[in-house]
């Protein structure tokens, strides 16, 4: 990506930007034989007057630079004469102009590096990335003022989908740290990215074997959150960890009942780790079952999934937990989900008390960047992950240097 856009601004200045990408078929017959075309759209920012489209027969004569640039920015064979790509300057409409150039990857470039190609498909989105930042600011630089190895780590947090607001943060942070020779050492950029990322992450102090409080009840803690991020499975990695390597009395209480299979799941899990399970129905109930425990360490409490857009069902779990009042409430919600998604979630969760962060399945998470922005933007400490389905076995307490390194280097 550097390498395009170092040769962008040589053809078309130092203020020269991508500015858009695209990818559409073209040629065949009927559908059949169309080939994918990649175009990139280039600018320099600079206000010239219109140019007529080039007609037919120049346009296959030749191509201009920026296609040139582009298909040696990709690693292609330039294209032959007559499959040059339509390359116009035009200004923009309204009130902005600009000079930009429109290239368009040739088909036998498209063919020899298809859209599916892992490659190609991560440097388009890298292109995004950095597209989405420059209009989200447009008087943001491009970066073009951090040396090599800390670029190439920019952009691998865009493509993380960290904002680019917490990239520019880190960056900076990282530039500011490090000597002139330590920035063109590539691990030493690395560590020094993900402890500065690790700074932005708020974790949970308390000591992996929770303590009997001084209001001398059981420690109770109440998982919460939307249908499908894995509360079950998660306290029932809890149960067994707190027992089998704490060797605490722990018991259980459900207040699931919405759904047959999650209370079955859950005594399952109750039989194999032998521990006491408590079904309730209301809130008394709950009050009554947490009495029953008071000779447990530890009291775990499984809440049913709502929707975040269920404001009834919400308002009743709000009930159950007012009526436990436990020690600690997780907000448990699944790396699998997109920003906006998880946002939602906890915005609607809000009116609940909550006191900790649990990300889920981040053995299926794609883009870990996301769960950067989300614990900043919820400012809750990460007390848990969970890493697989096996019970006990995939749970870690949260650790910010370990968060961050999972968003670094992008895979589990």
């Amino acid at each position: 990506m550097s390498q395009a856009l170092a040769l962008v601004k040589r053809d078309l200045g130092d203020d020269a930007m991508i500015l858009h990408t695209r990818t559409f078929r073209r040629g065949g017959l009927l559908g059949m034989g169309a080939k994918s075309v990649v175009e990139i759209t280039a600018s320099n920012d600079a206000a010239v007057a219109p140019r007529r489209r080039p007609s037919r027969r120049r346009e296959s004569d030749g191509e201009s630079s920026a296609a040139r640039l582009l298909a040696r920015a990709y690693g292609q064979a330039e294209a032959s004469p007559h499959r040059a790509a339509p390359v116009e300057a035009a200004s923009t409409p309204a009130a902005v102009s600009d000079a930009s150039a429109v290239a368009t990857l040739p088909p036998s470039a498209a063919a020899t590096a298809p859209v599916d190609d892992p490659q190609l498909t991560r440097e388009l989105k890298q292109i995004r990335q950095m597209v989405g930042a420059m209009l989200s600011d447009p008087g943001r630089a491009t970066r073009t003022d951090l040396p090599e190895p800390l670029f190439q780590q920019y952009l691998n947090l865009l493509e993380q989908e960290v904002s680019v607001e917490l990239a520019d943060e880190v960056v900076n942070k990282v530039k500011k740290r490090l000597t002139k020779a330590q920035m063109q050492d590539e691990r030493c950029v690395s560590d020094a990215v993900s402890a500065a990322i690790a700074r932005l992450i708020p974790i949970d102090a308390h000591p992996s074997a929770p303590q009997r409080p001084k209001d001398g009840r059981p420690f109770t803690l109440a998982l919460i959150g939307p249908t499908g991020v894995g509360k079950t499975t998660t306290l029932a990695k809890l149960a067994a960890t707190f027992k089998l390597k704490h060797r605490l009395k722990v018991e259980l209480i459900t207040i699931d009942t919405y759904r047959i299979a999650a209370v079955d799941q859950l005594k399952t899990y109750a039989n194999i780790i032998d521990l006491p399970l408590h079904v309730v129905l209301t809130p008394l109930e709950l009050q009554q079952a947490l009495g029953r425990c008071r000779d447990a360490d530890v009291v775990l409490i499984d809440t049913a999934g709502r929707s975040q857009r269920d404001r009834q069902k919400l308002g009743e779990l709000q009930a159950f937990v007012e009526a436990a009042d436990p020690h600690e409430v997780h907000l448990v919600l699944a790396g699998t989900g997109s920003q906006k998604v998880l946002l939602e979630a906890v915005e609607h969760f809000a009116p609940i008390r909550t006191d900790r962060v649990i990300f889920t399945k981040l053995d299926e998470t794609v883009s870990f960047g996301v769960l950067l922005n989300v614990a900043r933007r919820v400012n809750k400490r990460l007390s848990y992950v969970t890493t697989g389905q096996d019970v006990p076995r995939h749970i870690e307490p949260g650790q910010a240097r370990r968060l961050a390194e999972l968003i670094v280097e992008g895979k589990l």
